[in-house]
């Protein structure tokens, strides 16, 4: 039986399938339930150990999952903490994580705006109330 640390490059579907039933905050046993009868957690356990899975299995999971067999098929963890990385450490270069990157507006004037519009509305809430208070006061007189 080959390892994946024979072969670097080779995507273990089994690692790949616990990643993503992990952060879909998914447990082996509701994984075994949407397989069917046949499974159990035990089963499920093996089918994540195996570095390769079966095409017709690999789309039941996937679909189970709710993610492209494609993604278990190529999902490699270790580029994606590369390619974090990267992101992190060229922000953090260029200035730190810009949080209004691509913004078309400033959020301060948006929120401010925001106000403005809650304190008018209350403006009419309570000029209306008053109104009314009025009208009353004139039906009792």
């Amino acid at each position: 039986m080959s390892t994946t640390a024979e072969k670097p490059n080779q995507i273990h579907h089994g690692r790949n399938v616990k990643r993503f039933r992990e952060m879909l905050g998914l447990k082996q046993e509701a994984l075994a339930f949407e397989l069917g009868e046949d499974w159990s957690q035990k089963r499920v356990s093996l089918l994540e150990a195996k570095e390769t899975i079966e095409e017709e299995l690999l789309a039941q999971v996937a679909a189970i999952l709710k993610v492209p067999v494609e993604a278990i098929k190529n999902f490699d963890e270790e580029k994606a903490i590369n390619n974090i990385q990267n992101n992190y450490d060229n922000s953090v270069i260029h200035g730190g994580p810009s949080v209004n990157y691509g913004c078309t507006f400033n959020p301060i004037e948006k929120i401010v705006e925001l106000y403005d519009e809650k304190i008018a509305l209350l403006e009419r809430l309570l000029a209306s109330e008053r109104e009314k208070m009025e009208f009353f006061k004139g039906k009792d007189a």
